[in-house]
């Protein structure tokens, strides 16, 4: 790993900070807006989401929606720009569509899954590529489970263990690229033993696994309307791997690369949304790291028998910067302005943050 060189280094603001009274789990960017939105659980044992603008250099609560159950995750990848409704996962298996303007009732509600939803992710919505909203969700249940939104109470695909395998905890969920037409679309499921499985559901077959040999805490594919062209997943240790996902070798699969980033967990990964080589992880230490991925001369070459196979790239560092004295769980850049990002974290605190320089990258 080096720092990138003959760069002017981006540089880490903290721009906006508020203090919460309730663990956070996940924030998110509303779309098109300078509003976000902290989901988590209160002291008592109920869901929280609080809505907050922000002005200037401060944050300024416009709303709080209290929810029987503690919301883990949230998306709003699978909701046009028009209605920006939010999907939300809960501790008790809950996916749940929210329009922000009336939050007393869902829009949409089924119980997804046995045990807590861990992770969420939406695609086919907010203008982004082609192909039907789907709400992808995964849980400690073992399970993993695409939604239609305009369909009642079914999965359109739900991937679970085959008879006499043990069911793993799902921590983490991602739709792949793919997205750029109607027909093909994969889903990347990490677990809590290492494992990360591609499914595809076009087939309704496993594309692909592999093992990282630690928990897997956060997959995150760099775009979701081009094709499958990088996958970036966390690790419990501190280790996170690149994979370069437009070349697929009949045996050894993906070509990648791997970076020991610290010594803590690294929670979370989210690539920048107006360059998708340059990525931020969030770690157990309370520190963030902003790198960025640079491609081989070759993308790919031919083995000994002919047979195509990718060639991984390199990670450089271009910043880090330790925020808080706790893990850093939750992070989202802002899709409308480049390098503004808000994350929260464990000492029950959300940061808004700025990143400088990106555009000399």
């Amino acid at each position: 790993m080096s720092a990138a060189p003959g760069l002017e280094r981006p540089q880490v603001v903290s721009h906006a900070q508020q203090a919460l009274n309730y663990t956070v789990f996940d924030c998110k960017w509303v779309p098109r807006s300078a509003r976000l939105l902290c989901l988590g659980s209160a002291a008592r044992g109920t869901g929280l989401v609080q809505l907050y603008e922000l002005r200037g250099a401060r944050l300024e609560l416009l709303r709080e929606i209290e929810k029987p159950k503690p919301i883990k995750c949230g998306t709003f990848g699978a909701t046009s720009l028009q209605q920006r409704y939010l999907a939300t996962g809960d501790f008790d298996g809950n996916l749940n569509i929210w329009n922000l303007e009336a939050p007393e009732i869902p829009v949409y509600s089924v119980k997804g899954h046995k045990e807590i939803i861990n992770s969420i992710d939406g695609v086919g919505g907010l203008g982004i590529g082609e192909g039907a909203p789907e709400i992808v969700t995964g849980s400690r249940d073992g399970t993993v489970k695409v939604w239609d939104p305009r369909q009642k109470d079914t999965p359109v695909a739900n991937m679970e263990p085959v008879q006499g395998e043990s069911k793993r905890d799902c921590w983490t969920v991602a739709f792949g690229s793919n997205a750029y037409n109607q027909e093909e679309r994969v889903v990347c499921a990490g677990y809590d033993n290492g494992d990360i499985k591609l499914f595809d559901l076009k087939t309704m077959s496993l594309r692909w696994e592999t093992n990282i040999k630690n928990g897997v805490c956060s997959v995150e594919f760099d775009r979701k309307d081009i094709n499958m062209n990088k996958l970036v997943a966390t690790s419990l240790e501190g280790k996170f791997h690149v994979f370069d996902m437009r070349t697929q070798h009949p045996t050894k699969g993906f070509a990648s690369v791997s970076e020991k980033a610290q010594k803590s967990t690294i929670w979370q990964v989210r690539h920048l949304p107006q360059n998708r080589d340059i990525f931020m992880t969030s770690g157990g230490s309370g520190s963030l790291h902003l790198w960025k991925y640079e491609y081989p001369a070759q993308r790919s070459k031919k083995d000994s028998e002919g047979a195509e196979m990718g060639v991984a790239g390199s990670v450089s560092l271009l910043q880090n910067v330790t925020l808080s004295t706790q893990p850093i769980s939750s992070l989202d850049w802002s899709p409308d302005k480049k390098g503004l990002c808000v994350c929260g974290a464990f000492d029950q605190t959300v940061r808004v943050l700025i990143v400088t320089k990106l555009n000399k990258i």
